[in-house]
């Protein structure tokens, strides 16, 4: 894949995923896990993490009422999904996210925009947090994205197997004046 050069932004569309991207959601999160994940964690872990993912899992998460967000763009001048971003209730305000993007579009400003994407739409849904489990790769782009460490723990794959997870919390802006601004445009008699 030809990206541009450091600091630039390569071209990439976003875009609220249908079903049909499904397939494509599950490549480009494959890629994600097999090309970034090797850094952070032993092979066999890396395995177990992208075993499964299949476009059926997405289907099923968005009838649930997943909302995913994509990034398509080209990679060896071929339409495709570079990565994506998914919103879901966890409960009353509380929604969680998480972010994947391909290993040869990483670090380009993607993942952050799919993630402001996810987060606008929470915010819109009525939530005042969004919380993550994230894996130790991508712990600092949690972080550079506001995020705070809650814990350090494990979570489970789909297979079953834990994985070590940083877990993180953003607290997020009601839409709207803040409080202070809404005092100081108040007018007292």
């Amino acid at each position: 894949m030809s990206m541009p050069e450091k600091g630039s932004v390569p071209d990439f569309e976003l875009r609220c995923a249908r079903p049909s991207d499904a397939d494509d959601i599950a490549v480009a999160h494959r890629d994600s896990i097999r090309s970034i994940g090797p850094g952070f964690y032993p092979p066999e872990v890396v395995g177990a993490w992208a075993a499964g993912l299949t476009g059926d899992v997405y289907v099923k998460a968005m009838e649930g009422g997943e909302v995913f967000f994509i990034a398509i763009g080209a990679i060896d001048r071929t339409p495709a999904v570079l990565g994506f971003a998914s919103d879901y209730l966890i409960e009353d305000a509380r929604y969680g996210t998480s972010v994947y993007v391909r290993g040869a579009a990483a670090r380009r400003g993607i993942g952050s925009a799919l993630l402001r994407l996810a987060e606008a739409d929470a915010i819109a849904k009525g939530a005042t947090s969004i919380h993550v489990e994230a894996s130790l790769a991508g712990v600092e782009f949690y972080k550079a994205n506001g995020f705070e460490e809650v814990a350090r723990g494990e979570t489970r794959l789909m297979s079953g197997r834990p994985i070590a997870c940083v877990f993180m919390r953003k607290p997020l802006a009601a839409s709207g004046p803040s409080h202070a601004e809404s005092r100081q445009n108040s007018h007292h008699p």
